[in-house]
């Protein structure tokens, strides 16, 4: 089970903490940016396209690369995706079942991105692309990895949340950013700014400086009217579980009760006993993010009740200007192949 970020992390300026840590932060930041400057280990001999982020936790990774796949496929591509995971045996390449895996053998996300295209969790992304291209994809969307240096990437698109930006601007421990701002900067190539808010107008204005593209999105839901029924109690376990909540009242939900959990929970029988209770006596519908869900699957008891009893709010991410993002889908599939030995 992951931690929930320091609440610090997010404040615009640094803390006390915040100060304090920023002896070990520049150790992390020194090691994040050299690594961050090796090559590309492997050029995979189809398109490999990066969602990443600059911070830890989400900002709508997985809903990126699952459109990007879906736009992929919408111009006669076909798309794979990779994502970090637990792997197999030793830390192996996997390509996602969803009807045999579990989230605890492949993760949550995996088995959301497995329902759009084949998908591998690995590790190691050199060994996870090459079973990707085993599956005669022709282009690869990976999910995060924008900071590890195993492949060379054809397109770096970065996903912020508008509403949350980068925090206090510190790297980890002292705040949410996985290496120093400006190398991450230069190696992007395009800065996806993920619903409303004004928190990253600092990074939006950074990131123009340097040349790079600004593209807008927005999560929506599928399906509108049915959460405009009786209240609501939502409960979440990822990165920024008041995100998902708010998303719901956006959507007219009357949400009466939230459970925020730390990202990528593990639930027990006694997390679902209590929510099952709180729903029956309040009378409130049980509803949760499609990544909980997939972590609910497979299971008995308790928690088996508490997935059969719980409706997933379905969204799709939508990018402001498709138009844009399919031709630099198209730009990166060429770059790849030119980069091909004859």
């Amino acid at each position: 089970m992951k931690r929930s970020a320091p609440d610090f992390w997010w404040r615009p300026r640094p803390s006390a903490a915040a100060i304090a840590l920023s002896p070990i932060a520049r150790i992390w930041g020194a090691a994040a940016a050299w690594r961050m400057a090796k090559p590309g280990a492997w050029r995979p001999p189809v398109a490999v396209i990066c969602v990443g982020n600059f911070v830890v936790g989400g900002a709508g990774k997985t809903p990126a690369s699952l459109a990007l796949a879906r736009m992929a496929r919408g111009r006669g591509l076909r798309p794979g995706l990779l994502a970090s995971g637990y792997g197999g045996e030793g830390g192996a390449p996997v390509l996602v079942d969803p009807a045999k895996h579990t989230a605890e053998v492949v993760g949550d996300e995996a088995l959301l991105l497995a329902a759009v295209a084949p998908t591998v969790v690995s590790r190691d992304r050199a060994a996870g692309a090459k079973l990707l291209v085993d599956q005669n994809v022709e282009v690869i969307v990976m999910d995060d990895g924008f900071q590890n240096p195993s492949l060379v990437h054809d397109l770096s698109i970065i996903a912020v949340d508008a509403a949350a930006g980068i925090g206090n601007g510190m790297t980890i421990p002292a705040g949410p950013l996985r290496a120093p701002l400006k190398p991450q900067i230069q190696r992007a190539d395009a800065l996806l700014v993920i619903g409303e808010g004004d928190a990253a107008d600092p990074l939006i204005r950074a990131a123009a400086r340097g040349g790079i593209t600004i593209l807008r999105a927005r999560i929506k839901p599928t399906r509108l009217k049915e959460w405009r029924k009786e209240p609501i109690l939502a409960y979440a376990g990822i990165g920024r579980p008041e995100k998902f909540f708010a998303s719901l009242r956006e959507a007219g939900a009357p949400v009466a009760r939230t459970f925020p959990f730390p990202d990528h929970y593990s639930y027990g029988e006694v997390d679902a006993v209590k929510l099952l209770e709180i729903a029956d006596f309040e009378k409130l519908r049980l509803v949760t993010t499609e990544k909980d869900m997939a972590r609910l699957a497979g299971k008995s008891g308790a928690l088996g009740k508490l997935r059969e009893r719980s409706e997933p709010f379905h969204v799709i991410l939508e990018f402001e200007n498709p138009v844009a993002v399919g031709e630099m889908i198209d730009e990166a599939v060429r770059k790849a192949a030119l980069a091909q030995p004859p």
